[in-house]
């Protein structure tokens, strides 16, 4: 795996599983500056019972830490799934250069299902986006997490 986008979506999909260990929604994101990681995180809306705790805006906070600003010119993320219009947003407003991410959310996707807020004119920056990097993987992680979901609820006692 001789890419730098998978090498850093496999790290993006290894935070994601720590997130479905706590419970939540399997979804991970790490933040690349001057080829280095600055960020990485998960989900940790149930964790934290914050409904703004999406691993992008965690991650986004991390990364502006990290490189001392909160624009974050020159910073790629690599996110597991289409970031939400509330993360699309995050990422427009942190002058993120690149996004990449693995699979869509035909439900909420705000960069191309949906919307697609972070290449919109209107806005003052626009994100560079790749797509579909790993995007099996990626969908199979989330697809059997809500499997196992929903077989708990139809099984309790178990």
């Amino acid at each position: 795996m001789n890419n730098p986008d998978e090498q850093y979506m496999k790290i993006a999909i290894d935070q994601a599983f720590i997130a479905e260990e706590n419970g939540d929604v399997p979804i991970g994101c790490v933040i690349v500056y001057e080829e280095r990681i600055v960020a990485k995180a998960y989900n940790q809306r149930e964790q934290l019972c914050d409904p703004t705790a999406h691993a992008e805006i965690i991650a986004l906070t991390q990364a502006a830490a990290a490189v001392s600003s909160w624009r974050l010119h020159g910073c790629t993320v690599y996110v597991t799934l289409e970031p939400c219009p509330m993360c699309a947003g995050a990422l427009v407003l942190a002058r993120v250069d690149r996004l990449v991410y693995g699979c869509d959310d035909p439900k909420t996707g705000a960069i191309q299902s949906l919307y697609n807020i972070v290449q919109d004119d209107r806005l003052n920056h626009r994100v560079e986006v790749t797509s579909g990097v790993m995007a099996e993987a990626c969908s199979d992680q989330l697809r059997e997490f809500f499997r196992r979901r929903r077989n708990e609820n139809k099984n309790p006692s178990q």
